[in-house]
């Protein structure tokens, strides 16, 4: 089998090998790519783990630090981390960014340029078909010789159709597999949740420090303060809501005694008129019975 499939290889031209070799490449590359974006978003990962202190080498880790405290020494209340890693993965990361687009792009491309081998080797099949009936057609020269020629000349282009597609094929379930157990967009999405991890729990102890004035051994103490002071506006905060719902709850209860109020005497009200129609009613039937009675007495006499 082996054999028989190295022996079509014989049947190719130029244009098939550069099909295949474009293939390859592709492949290649692209497997290069997700090896080199999970070394660096690894590197970056432990750079992030050794240096507790803030002091990083990386550029990316440098500016998404430096951002992070300019936000927070200009006051601000609650800093977006997730916004200030991904500008900074945006822009000082446009190559790592181009190439996981690159090799997420890379299974439909194999494909695609399998299928365009394809075409290619069944158009070469068609052309050398249609010359074959031509020439038959002419009944000019030996036709068994002709035959012999142009059916192979057709079959090496179906050759090239076929080996083709299988290239690009294989390559795509290859590049498939290699983005199940290596993927480059889990990897840096781990990678920016942790930065995101330690710009949220590290970086209140040196503005802590910065704007206390603690000394060096008191970073817990002062991290602690900042803490319960946090805690205790945020307490502060939802008492002042509950104060505001009992309000309202108070309100909605003398809303709902005058409506319960004005309810009773629409009730006391409803009660006077059904008894004076009830009273209407008896006399109306006795009034009727009285006519009913003399109407009998006058049909008797």
């Amino acid at each position: 089998m082996s054999d028989a499939f190295l022996s079509n290889f014989a049947l190719l031209d130029a244009s098939a090998y550069v099909v295949i070799a474009l293939i390859l490449l592709l492949l290649g590359s692209a497997i290069a790519a997700t090896f080199g974006l999970r070394a660096r978003y690894r590197g970056l990962s432990q750079e992030l783990r050794r240096s507790a202190d803030g002091d990083f080498r990386a550029p990316v880790l440098v500016s998404i630090v430096r951002e992070t405290i300019e936000a927070l020494e200009r006051g601000a209340a609650d800093v977006n981390t997730q916004a200030v890693v991904e500008h900074n993965f945006q822009t000082r990361m446009k190559g790592a960014m181009i190439a996981e687009r690159f090799v997420k792009a890379t299974t439909g491309l194999l494909i695609i340029l399998g299928l365009v081998g394809t075409f290619y080797g069944l158009t070469l099949s068609i052309g050398r078909l249609v010359g074959l009936v031509a020439g038959d057609a002419s009944g000019g020269g030996d036709i068994a010789q002709g035959l012999t020629q142009g059916l192979t000349q057709a079959l090496s282009g179906m050759s090239v159709a076929f080996t083709t597609s299988l290239f690009g094929i294989v390559s795509a379930i290859l590049m498939t597999l290699v983005g199940v157990f290596l993927n480059v967009t889990d990897a840096r999405v781990a990678l920016m949740v942790e930065i995101e991890s330690y710009l949220d729990n590290r970086l209140p102890q040196p503005q802590a420090q910065a704007q206390g004035g603690l000394p060096a051994g008191m970073h817990g103490v002062g991290n602690a303060a900042v803490l319960l002071a946090n805690f205790e506006r945020g307490l502060s905060g939802s008492v002042s809501q509950l104060q505001a719902a009992v309000a309202q709850f108070e309100a909605a209860l003398h809303t709902f005694s005058g409506t319960t109020r004005d309810f009773r005497e629409f009730n006391l009200h409803l009660k006077d008129n059904v008894q004076r129609l009830s009273l209407s009613f008896a006399d109306l039937s006795n009034t009727l019975n009285s006519h009913v009675a003399a109407l009998s007495r006058r049909d008797r006499q």
